[in-house]
């Protein structure tokens, strides 16, 4: 008897790969073991800069704090210490955010974080 192999569905799963390694470089596009290994690859890099950017991101709203902070004559952790101790529960995503876009208000917050 013949050995049966299923083309249909092993020819789909590679194309499916091969689809969406598209516009890589050289072998990576192209040639199956290649391009399974790349796009495999880039699953792994996927997952682990999710989990970057969150960190990047992070560490860009502190700069930009400490930034508008010593403007106004005080350093970041003597902003956040003092924002703590005034009980004003603000996140950095939103502090740096008026600290590019909005000064006054965030002239205003530094005021309230110098009183307490």
């Amino acid at each position: 008897m013949p050995r049966s192999v299923n083309h249909v569905a092993s020819k789909a799963r590679r194309k499916k790969i091969l689809k969406l390694t598209r516009g890589y470089f050289g072998a990576r596009k192209n040639v199956w073991t290649v391009a399974k290994n790349t796009w495999e690859k880039g699953l792994t890099y996927a997952y682990r800069d999710r989990k970057n950017k969150k960190r990047n991101f992070r560490a860009l709203w502190i700069q930009r704090i400490n930034a508008a902070a010593r403007l106004e004559g005080i350093s970041y952790s003597k902003l956040m210490g003092g924002l703590h101790k005034a009980g004003i529960e603000i996140n950095r995503k939103v502090l740096a955010d008026l600290a590019m876009n909005h000064p006054e208000a965030f002239k205003a917050v530094v005021a309230k974080a110098k009183a307490a």
